[in-house]
């Protein structure tokens, strides 16, 4: 068996507030590790810890507690300039999400890939134009066929964003209040009753 893709272990990311009395007003908590190529949905509140968990992996932030192990290396121990050959976080229109420096480069390790295994789309635009769709669920599949790990995160302010996650994801992730919760299709997430509360009207 090769390395995983993806090994996120223990990883912890609290925010606090507060000089003197440091309150925490935020934690996020996930432990899981993705074996082979496969396209992953994910979906949450606002402000449940999606993009910060994005974020995380790609090594655009640095975690409490825990590591990201993409194809075998720490991705926060890789230089900030090629951390994006190991993993992507594309915002909203397709955008990628820039890295902050916090180790001077000559202090890290290189990168072992040139191009990115894990993929990472943080609610992207889907113009409803004809084929633009199509082509975009065509372009998350390719990559899976390509050996690639790709999570695609919504938002469904929109009855067809379901219908993209449904048919295109092979299983999903749920965030809320900082804390994961996993299902292996779409139905078995939808029988989570926060993930019902959550989508309320939007499911059929």
């Amino acid at each position: 068996m090769g390395e995983p893709i993806l090994q996120v272990n223990g990883l912890e990311k609290s925010y606090y507030a507060g000089l003197l009395a440091r309150r925490r007003t935020f934690h996020l908590e996930a432990h899981f590790s993705v074996a082979a190529p496969e396209i992953i949905g994910v979906m949450g509140p606002n402000g449940s810890g999606k993009t910060t968990l994005f974020e995380l992996i790609t090594g655009s932030n640095t975690p409490s507690r825990g590591e990201v192990i993409c194809v075998g290396q720490n991705i926060h121990r890789v230089r900030n300039d090629q951390r994006d050959r190991l993993a992507i976080h594309y915002h909203q229109s397709y955008q990628v999400r820039h890295f902050r420096h916090t180790r001077p480069q000559f202090l890290m390790e290189t990168a072992s890939l040139d191009y990115p295994a894990v993929h990472l789309f943080d609610e992207p635009q889907f113009n409803t134009q004809d084929g633009y769709i199509g082509f975009m669920l065509d372009f998350f599949r390719k990559l899976r066929r390509d050996g690639r790990l790709v999570f695609l995160c919504m938002h469904p302010s929109e009855e067809f964003h379901l219908e993209i996650l449904q048919e295109v994801c092979e299983r999903f992730i749920f965030v809320q209040n900082g804390r994961l919760s996993h299902a292996a299709s779409f139905a078995d997430l939808t029988r989570h009753e926060p993930v019902r509360a959550y989508l309320g009207g939007s499911l059929k």
